[in-house]
C-alpha cells in the first residue's frame, strides 16, 4: 500500500506534469497576443471585410486572442507582409504562396479549399462580351488584354503558359497588356471597354468570379453584372485550389490550434462559412507544399520565360 507521502508526491509530480503540458499554449499566447489574417485582393475592399469579417470573428472567439485581417493592395503585399512576420495567416492563390516560397518567406500550407463537387481545382478562363464578334483567342489578336497581378495564377501565369504554348508573346501580340489589380476590376475593364479580353478564374458553369460578382448585385454604369452577358472563348488545363499558409516558424501548439479551428468552422458557424463561400464550397481540407510544386516550376518558368523577352 502507498504511503501519505507517496500518494502526495505522486500528486505533486502529476500536477507539475500537468502544468508543464500548459506551458506551450501559454507562451505562444504572450508571443502572439494578436495574430494578423490576410487575403489576396480578389474583389474591393468592402466586399473581402464583408465576406471575411465573419470568420475574424470565430477564428479570434477559438483562437483566445484577437485576429485581425488586413486587407492587401496586391498579391505582393501578402506575400511580403508574410516573409517580414506582419502576416500570421494567409489565404493565398496558388501562384502567390508559390512566390512567397521562392522569396523565402517562412510559409507553410496546411490547408485547401474544396469545391461543392469535391474537386480540388479551377481553371483561368479568357472573357470576351457576348456581343463582341470574338469567337476564340486569335480573334483578339491587336486589341487590348486584361490580365490581373503578376502573381495570380488565373490570372497572369497560367494565361502566359498557355499562350506560350499557342506562340503568342503577348506584349508583342496584343496592342496592349493591362494588369487591373483584381478579377472584379478585370471584368469591370471588359464592361467599360478598357479591354477587349480579360482573364479570370472560373470552377465550372456554377461557379466562377463573374458569379460571384452577379450575386452581389455589381453594377457598372448603370448596368448590373450577369454571367450571360459573356463569352469563354479559352479555357485552361486544371489549377490547383487556394491555400491557406501560416508562418512556419510559429508554435505547434499555436499551428494546431489555427488547423482545429478552421476545419471546423462550416461546423461551428454555418452562418460564417456560408458568407465566406456563399455555400459554393466545402471546407479546407489538409494540405501541403507537395501539392503546389508543380505551381513553382511554373511560377519559374513564367519567370525565365519573362526574362528572356526582355
Amino acid at each position: 500500500m502507498l504511503s501519505r507521502r507517496q500518494l502526495v508526491g505522486g500528486a505533486v509530480v502529476a500536477a507539475a506534469f500537468s502544468f508543464a503540458q500548459s506551458i506551450p499554449a501559454l507562451a505562444w499566447k504572450d508571443k502572439y497576443p494578436e495574430l494578423t489574417f490576410a487575403a489576396v485582393p480578389d474583389e474591393n475592399a468592402s466586399g473581402m471585410t464583408d465576406r471575411y469579417g465573419p470568420l475574424m470573428a470565430y477564428m479570434s472567439k477559438e483562437l483566445g486572442v484577437p485576429v485581425k485581417l488586413r486587407i492587401a493592395q496586391d498579391y505582393a503585399a501578402v506575400i511580403e507582409g508574410q516573409k517580414a512576420g506582419q502576416i500570421h495567416i494567409a489565404q493565398y492563390g496558388p501562384t502567390s504562396y508559390a512566390r512567397a516560397h521562392l522569396v523565402g518567406a517562412k510559409v507553410e500550407p496546411f490547408g485547401i479549399m474544396v469545391n461543392a463537387d469535391g474537386g480540388k481545382g479551377y481553371h483561368a478562363v479568357l472573357y470576351v462580351r457576348k456581343d463582341s464578334p470574338f469567337q476564340k483567342l486569335e480573334d483578339l489578336k491587336g486589341k487590348n488584354l486584361g490580365l490581373v497581378d503578376p502573381n495570380s495564377a488565373s490570372g497572369n501565369n497560367v494565361p502566359r503558359f498557355a499562350m506560350d504554348k499557342l506562340g503568342i508573346e503577348p506584349e508583342k501580340y496584343f496592342s496592349k497588356v493591362v494588369y487591373t489589380g483584381s478579377h472584379e476590376n478585370a471584368v469591370i475593364g471588359l464592361v467599360q471597354g478598357t479591354v477587349d479580353g480579360a482573364w479570370n478564374w472560373w470552377n465550372d458553369k456554377d461557379e466562377s468570379n463573374l458569379h460571384r460578382m452577379e450575386r452581389k448585385g455589381i453594377e457598372v454604369g448603370g448596368k448590373k453584372i450577369k454571367y450571360d452577358d459573356f463569352r469563354i472563348v479559352f479555357t485552361s488545363e486544371k489549377i490547383v485550389n487556394s491555400p491557406l499558409a501560416y508562418q512556419s516558424d510559429m508554435p505547434e501548439e499555436l499551428k494546431k490550434s489555427i488547423r482545429d479551428a478552421m476545419f471546423a468552422f462550416d461546423k461551428k458557424d454555418p452562418v460564417g462559412f456560408t458568407k465566406l463561400t456563399d455555400g459554393k464550397s466545402r471546407i479546407w481540407e489538409p494540405t501541403s507544399h507537395n501539392e503546389y510544386e508543380p505551381v513553382v516550376e511554373l511560377t519559374k518558368f513564367v519567370d525565365r520565360l519573362r526574362r528572356q523577352k526582355q
